[in-house]
């Protein structure tokens, strides 16, 4: 062990010593290093980050859960069938309350409708508000953070009661100070009058999009509707299965419930669809390892280039230290150390322009950070570097250091 350590001294030591001898031309040739760090956990970082915020907005949508509405939610290019889905019957409140009764698999079932309207009090006015008009199991399925007041109760949505619970960034356009919101009474759409009962936590920005609470009002679903039609207000059926239920089960009876409420023949297609949340969860992920992908490619290409520059720095080392490898020959140095002294060296070098690379992405995260979406760097991204480094290190000074093992002593003495 004593040895090992010595020999790790040694290569530390010999590598500062190039280092400050050779500075620019060190530099240089670890630049290709450095950049292809750079590039690896650079995009691995970010689309880590990115991944981690798009996951976190589909998982607030609702774990295990099933939204059944008249459009596939699926990407809107050319081929996508609108002029099919368009034709189809809207989810209504009364295949909701059906759908209880029929999916033992369902945990908890909500109907929602949406539109957007604004807000006046006194002169002031807030205007492109989400409206969300829910029933009773919505909290259950995507929960709520009140921080002020309370939420809507269960008499609320019996009677319809005109109250509603309001998103942060609304209370704050409105009344200048969000805490001052709850309590107020303020005028709607169709001219109706809604008492703020709750004040919705701040969500902040999402990626996905989603429900945006910050900007949005949840009230019942009868308080809603004497505002708008159910029918032209994206009514849809949010259904989230049991803990212990399979996703495709819950699908299966879902289908089965949806077909009979809805009288289908079996010849008859689904005119409904059932879009699965943790589906959207598998996809994103699929689209960031592609991307992954796109970013080793790039850097692969710099760091086979600076694999390169370390090789060449080797190269010269060598032949530079010709005679001092003879000397360490001649005096009982084995074959095995000077290998392993230079390999240890170029891995050292290689590091060295890892930490250089590394030092941009903290950068990178700094400004990010500034810049409103945090980069953050994990444990096992650091590890990578790391080891990425030691490996290129190891491949660049293999034929360096091999030719110095098989030197002959005596003619690397004479060397000059």
């Amino acid at each position: 062990m004593r040895r090992v350590f010595e020999i790790l001294g040694s290569s530390l030591n010999l590598t500062w010593q190039e280092f400050k001898s050779h500075k620019i031309r060190t530099l240089l040739s670890l630049s290709g290093v450095a950049f292809g760090i750079f590039c690896i956990i650079g995009v691995l970082a970010a689309v880590n980050s990115l991944e981690y915020a798009v996951q976190k907005d589909i998982k607030a949508l609702g774990s295990n859960t099933v939204y059944i509405d008249k459009w596939e939610y699926a990407d809107g290019g050319n081929d996508y069938p609108w002029w099919k889905y368009v034709k189809r019957p809207d989810p209504a409140y009364e295949e909701m309350v059906m759908l209880k009764k029929r999916v033992p698999a369902a945990a908890n079932v909500a109907f929602n409708i949406s539109t957007s309207g604004s807000l006046e009090l006194d002169d002031n006015t807030v205007s492109g508000v989400n409206y969300y008009g829910i029933t009773e199991e919505f909290s259950n399925i995507q929960p709520i953070d009140i921080q002020l007041g309370r939420y809507l109760q269960q008499s609320d949505f019996d009677y319809g009661s005109n109250v509603f619970v309001i998103g942060y960034e609304v209370a704050v356009n409105l009344f200048g100070n969000a805490e001052k919101a709850v309590g107020k009474t303020v005028k709607m759409k169709a001219g109706k009058r809604g008492l703020i009962v709750g004040l919705i936590k701040k969500q902040g920005k999402s990626i996905v999009g989603g429900w945006e609470y910050d900007n949005s009002i949840l009230m019942p679903l009868g308080f809603m509707k004497e505002m708008v039609r159910e029918k032209y207000s994206n009514p849809i059926i949010m259904v989230q299965g049991k803990e212990t239920v399979p996703m495709e089960q819950l699908k299966d009876e879902l289908t089965g419930a949806m077909r009979s409420v809805r009288k289908l023949k079996p010849t008859q297609e689904n005119d409904f669809s059932l879009n699965d949340i943790d589906a959207f969860s598998s996809f994103a992920s699929g689209i960031f390892s592609n991307i992954n992908k796109g970013g080793w490619a790039i850097a692969a290409l710099s760091l086979v280039v600076g694999m390169f520059g370390v090789a060449n720095i080797m190269f010269v080392t060598v032949r530079e230290r010709t005679s001092q490898i003879g000397l360490k020959k001649a005096i009982g140095a084995k074959s095995s150390t000077i290998l392993t002294e230079f390999l240890l060296e170029s891995a050292f070098l290689c590091i060295m322009g890892g930490l250089l690379g590394l030092s941009g992405v903290f950068m990178l995260t700094l400004l990010s950070t500034a810049a409103g979406f945090p980069v953050f760097i994990a444990a096992d991204i650091l590890l990578l570097a790391i080891s990425i480094c030691i490996v290129v290190g190891v491949l660049a000074g293999i034929i360096p250091a091999s030719i110095a093992a098989r030197m002959n002593p005596v003619e690397a003495i004479r060397s000059k």
